[in-house]
């Protein structure tokens, strides 16, 4: 991505990546979307920085997006038969400085990439149910919708995938 550099999210930036979420936390609550409206799973994100799975999007040395990628399949959403040939998105969160300037497709083309180089066949993730909003945006990213799994103690299950694509060469 020109003018933004991915990287893997250090142990020291914890505190950055936590901010990113609470904003975007913060902005679902203010347009009435009850998305994310719980106290952030800490100990997540630090097994993710800590596997190398968290990544920041960096503009002048500004933390301006995070997203997490890996290929472990969450056995409540997704089937056996369909782990195997897939990178999994979870948690991704630009700041409202970065707003409107596609940062979001930007990093979902790049996980499609990493997926892609990976020999995955699939990006997938799973959105939050009641987030019909959330649910176009992705539709537009080229995913498609494969179903929605409806578990009682979980607010997410709307489980999305498209096709794992290479980056284009500059």
């Amino acid at each position: 991505m020109e003018d933004v550099d991915i990287r893997a999210a250090g142990p020291e930036e914890l505190d950055t990546v936590e901010a990113l979420w609470l904003e975007a936390s913060r902005w679902l609550a203010s347009r009435g979307i009850d998305q994310w409206q719980y106290p952030p799973r800490r100990w997540r994100m630090a097994e993710a920085v800590e596997a190398g799975d968290c990544y920041l999007a960096v503009r002048d040395g500004r933390a301006i997006a995070t997203i997490t990628v890996h290929e472990r399949a969450d056995p409540e959403w997704w089937a056996e038969e369909d782990p195997a040939s897939a990178l999994y998105v979870h948690d991704l969160a630009v700041s409202r400085r970065a707003a409107g300037q596609s940062l979001g497709a930007r990093l979902l083309d790049w996980a499609g990439a990493v997926a892609a180089g990976r020999g995955k066949r699939w990006l997938r993730l799973e959105a939050w149910k009641t987030n019909p909003q959330l649910h176009r945006y992705y539709i537009g990213q080229g995913f498609a919708l494969l179903r929605i799994v409806d578990l009682p103690h979980r607010n997410s299950g709307a489980l999305f995938q498209r096709p794992a694509v290479p980056a284009e060469a500059d």
